[in-house]
């Protein structure tokens, strides 16, 4: 960012709308709301890219109305991914020490984590998110935290997401073709549940359901720990669509309906309230029954609900130890439709609340997205500054340039941001002061500008230093395969 090292964006790439978001983190700890723009969003569909160009056109329109909005040049973006194509799987593994009197560090645990990213998947998957759940050291389980502790043999239970490579492209290959460069990419509903979900919540047991345009997105935590995640290939969309072949109206009219008159709850009205709507061009309006209207809406809203609580059922939320306590939180577009929150009680028994994330921020321009169709936006916000604070704590320094040694294979060891570092080619070592900093962008730049035929000089690639879940390590090793 050019105005402020320590100002973030979030750009929810959605079904229906995309937003950008720019704020920064105060003296207190929340998060200040800059500015934010939105637009509509015509290149998606359910959640995947169907249309470069217009996904590429919307995705602009919605930074420049950002930097007007906030006063701040973008170039740096954390985006979110979802989609039909998402799907999880839980996965043990281990790693045998070499050493058991030193104490387990940073080094061990991404070894063991970077181990599960050569997991086989299906043709044309990726792993996204590799995400510890507990640890095992030795004979001892249910170890959140193993630094420092001794052993010989650390073994861990990960909750593994995977998406399609091409979607993982496509967004990448928009966010570039934008303008933009891409700093991380979040699981929406991992980003979401940072935004709406309390710690007390997570540690008691809660399903976060967020009820976007185009999908329904499903994270459960117990424990504080992420359990499962899911997606559901409907959402408000499909809604809206239910009405317009229902009562016979276009779309934007059906869209209209829903947002002023619908709910979830057929017997909230009666036979003889009736809505009438402009007929087209040279044609009569049409009368339509809001008790009509309630029953559609009722009958999509319950098969989504019904699909959310077969995902909470094969979770085991019946079973007495996964139990969760703190039950339902609702967040996105859909929750807004009036009586949501009754029916979601009705259909999993659960209490039910509407998640919104005002709690996380402040500012003048924080009333506008405090709603939970923004619960998205603000938790990538999140994981945007959560990065760069990751970033001024360990920072990462570039290699200088040593002329005579420009063509061969270089080789970082233990590089510290107050330490000399040394950079092995073949037989020679050459130490030199550290002089320069990285662009957190060098790798995603590096393989999109491969996948699109551009030419560039190889750059180095930094250590990743936060072993949870960035899918740029698998995208590393293909470019390596390929050289």
């Amino acid at each position: 960012m050019e105005n402020n090292s320590k100002i973030a964006v979030g750009l929810d790439i959605g079904t229906t709308k995309i937003v950008a978001l720019v704020g920064r983190k105060n003296e207190n700890g929340k998060i200040e709301i800059l500015g934010h723009g939105q637009a509509k969003s015509l290149g998606v569909h359910r959640g995947v890219v169907n249309n470069i160009t217009q996904t590429i056109n919307s995705i602009k329109e919605a930074i420049d109305k950002a930097e007007r909005s906030s006063g701040v040049k973008i170039t740096d973006v954390t985006v979110g991914i979802a989609g039909q194509h998402i799907r999880s799987l839980q996965h043990s593994d281990y790693i045998t020490r070499t050493n058991s009197e030193d104490v387990i560090d940073d080094n061990d645990l991404k070894l063991l984590t970077n181990q599960v990213y050569k997991l086989v998947m299906l043709p044309g998957e990726e792993i996204i998110h590799v995400l510890p759940q507990e640890f095992k050291v030795d004979n001892e389980g249910e170890i959140r935290e193993p630094i420092g502790m001794y052993g010989s043999r650390l073994e861990a239970n990960f909750h593994v997401v995977v998406g399609q490579v091409s979607s993982i492209r496509n967004i990448a290959r928009c966010v570039k073709a934008a303008g933009l460069r891409l700093a991380s990419i979040t699981l929406e509903p991992i980003a979401s549940s940072s935004a709406a979900l309390s710690e007390e919540e997570k540690e008691a047991g809660v399903a976060l359901i967020d009820i976007g345009g185009g999908t329904t997105d499903i994270a459960i935590f117990k424990d504080n720990i992420i359990r499962h995640t899911s997606v559901i290939p409907f959402g408000g969309n499909v809604i809206t669509e239910d009405i317009k072949v229902g009562c016979s109206i276009i779309g934007k009219q059906a869209e209209a309906l829903k947002e002023k008159f619908g709910s979830a709850w057929p017997g909230e009205n009666k036979e003889t309230e009736i809505v009438s709507i402009p007929g087209l061009k040279g044609r009569e309006a049409k009368e339509i029954s809001l008790k009509r209207l309630s029953q559609i809406i009722h009958a999509r809203v319950q098969e989504i609900l019904e699909q959310v609580y077969l995902e909470l059922k094969n979770y085991g939320c019946e079973d007495q130890n996964k139990k969760l306590i703190a039950g339902i939180v609702l967040t996105g577009g859909g929750s807004k439709l009036k009586h949501i929150r009754q029916l979601t009680e009705y259909v999993t028994g659960m209490d039910v609340r509407i998640g919104y994330s005002n709690e996380h921020i402040v500012g003048a321009k924080a009333e506008e997205i405090s709603g939970p169709e923004y619960a998205t936006s603000v938790g990538l916000l999140m994981k945007g500054l959560e990065e760069l604070a990751a970033n001024y704590q360990h920072e990462i320094y570039e290699k200088p340039v040593i002329n005579n040694l420009n063509n061969q294979e270089e080789l970082e060891i233990g590089i510290q941001p107050t330490q000399q570092k040394k950079i092995v080619k073949s037989e020679i070592v050459v130490e030199e002061e550290i002089i320069q900093k990285p662009k957190r962008e060098e790798i995603v730049d590096e393989f999109l500008d491969q996948e699109i035929g551009e030419k560039k000089e190889a750059k180095s690639k930094p250590e990743k230093k936060n072993f949870f879940s960035k899918w740029t390590d698998k995208f590393i090793q293909m470019i390596n395969e390929t050289e």
